[in-house]
């Protein structure tokens, strides 16, 4: 995916179920970014082709 293309919006009620695997708080989804932000852990867990990537390893600290 090039910068200038966003990911297609994750489906809401899958973004309703997920919380951050490290905190079990909840996340925030940044499409433009395709991440799924954690403030409290402060992490950023990948959006790969549509599908929540919630492994601390693979997350980018903010």
């Amino acid at each position: 995916m090039t910068t200038t293309e966003i990911s297609p919006p994750l489906d809401q009620r899958l973004l309703s179920l997920l919380v951050c695997p490290v905190t079990k708080g909840p996340l925030v989804y940044d499409r433009e970014a395709s991440e799924l932000i954690s403030e409290r852990a402060g992490l950023a867990f990948p959006v790969r082709d549509g599908i929540p990537v919630m492994l601390p390893e693979e997350a980018r600290k903010l």
